[in-house]
């Protein structure tokens, strides 16, 4: 039997705007198969150091790595009233 740690990095937010993300390194404690209409996806429990558990697919659960630059610019400009989750949004409609 192989036995092997592997880390993604976590993918939590650190912020209400959702621009800086946790990043430590997250044990995958659990890999297994997920089915789906389109196949089946490789998934995975994870954890961090500071607490943050994640649960799903591989894929939803990589962030891709961007240069503080490129990731600056590619964002869209809000507006002052425009809130930066749709959550926030839908809280602020709601009221």
């Amino acid at each position: 039997m192989d036995s092997y740690l592997m880390f993604l990095n976590c993918p939590a937010y650190m912020d209400k705007d959702g621009a800086a993300r946790c990043g430590l390194p997250a044990e995958v404690r659990c890999r297994y198969t997920m089915n789906s209409t389109d196949g089946p996806l490789e998934s995975a429990k994870i954890s961090c150091p500071r607490g943050h558990h994640f649960n799903g697919p591989i894929d939803c659960l990589t962030v891709p790595e961007q240069p503080a630059a490129t990731a600056a610019s590619a964002s869209p400009a809000r507006s002052a009233g425009q809130s930066a989750r749709p959550r926030d949004r839908w809280e602020e409609e709601r009221s």
